[in-house]
């Protein structure tokens, strides 16, 4: 595969092969001269996806810079992995994905089925598009809710899913997303992390003014420093337009109801995800807020969170509870003045 590929799609294991046959180190790209330039691309690649998201990718990496681009993912791989930040991480692997989807519209289709092989996807031709098994469509399709991806909406034919390129472009950007989120964070020696004290630290800022924007009174009354990772994370990735998995949907509908959140204050905090569907949401909020069933429900407890993999890792209070309104409730009682007398708990 040539070199201006490999620099187009830098996860699929040919770009790691090429790079182990060139005898480059992962030591040499991140402190040699030489590579000084992957070492600036790969940051510059990190902060993009914290500020702006994806930006266009159509225009052609120039020859003479080729190896840099390839070079620069490893490198932004290591520094998204030395802040260990599941928010970061889900940044970068959504922007290169995003990118990667763009890039694929110029590519063959045997291109197209050729990287649907190194992510898992049982992906063929079919008639001028392509079909996919219906698992894989249900795999890499959870997060997107509204009809249009609905299996009982798809032509299913002998257990697979016919489907435009285009939208088989889409379902392969939610599996390059989640290859890529799989592969984080890599383990990072203390040398790294020294070297590069000055660029961790920038970006470092950069991530926690992002996450300041998170403000309590843009979804209502409750205190967003409160929040437990796991309720923060699911909340960051929603009001910066990114898919959510169904149990995080869940589980976040289901404590914002629980700390006082009223109905239509939980609706306007789904208003901007991908593929949102109105009508789908409110049914979804009144449902599981007990508005239009006979049951209200309550978030999953830790265990359930952990299973599956939506909690980000615990911190000093998270070692404390086994449920997230526990904490939002121990956090609470830290923050109060000393001396307020306890409100009604919520």
């Amino acid at each position: 595969m040539e070199l201006a590929t490999l620099a187009r799609y830098p996860f699929l294991r040919e770009s790691s092969a090429f790079i182990r046959a060139e005898k480059v180190s992962l030591e040499e790209i991140l402190l040699e001269p030489a590579y000084a330039r992957a070492r600036s691309l790969g940051k510059a690649r990190v902060l993009e996806a914290l500020e702006r998201g994806a930006a266009s990718d159509r225009v052609a990496i120039a020859p003479a810079d080729q190896l840099a681009q390839l070079l620069a993912y490893p490198v932004a791989r290591i520094f998204v992995s030395a802040l260990e930040d599941t928010y970061l991480i889900r940044r970068f692997a959504l922007r290169e994905a995003i990118a990667a989807e763009e890039r694929l519209e110029s590519e063959s289709d045997d291109f197209v089925i050729h990287m649907a092989s190194q992510l898992a996807m049982d992906l063929r031709r079919e008639d001028g598009g392509f079909r996919l098994h219906f698992t894989d469509f249900l795999r890499f399709t959870n997060t997107m809710r509204d009809a249009p991806w609905k299996l009982i909406n798809q032509r299913v034919d002998r257990g697979y899913v016919t489907l435009q390129r285009a939208k088989a472009l889409r379902v392969m950007r939610n599996a390059i997303q989640r290859h890529i989120e799989e592969g984080l964070p890599l383990p990072v020696n203390d040398d790294i992390v020294s070297a590069f004290r000055a660029d961790l630290r920038e970006i470092r800022g950069i991530l926690e003014a992002k996450k300041a924007t998170f403000k309590a009174e843009d979804i209502g009354k409750v205190s967003i420093t409160r929040f437990p990772p796991c309720m923060y994370n699911l909340l960051a990735q929603i009001q910066n337009h990114e898919n959510v998995p169904h149990m995080g949907r869940f589980a976040i509908v289901a404590f914002l109801h629980h700390i006082g959140l009223g109905n239509e204050e939980i609706f306007r905090v789904f208003g901007d995800v991908p593929d949102f569907a109105a009508d789908v949401t409110k049914y979804q909020i009144e449902h599981i807020t007990g508005t239009s069933s006979p049951t209200e429900y309550t978030p999953p407890e830790c265990a359930t969170m952990k299973s599956y993999g939506i909690c980000p890792g615990p911190d000093r209070i998270c070692l404390t509870i086994k449920h997230p309104l526990q904490y939002y409730r121990v956090k609470g009682r830290e923050q109060r003045p000393r001396g307020e007398s306890a409100s009604t708990a919520t």
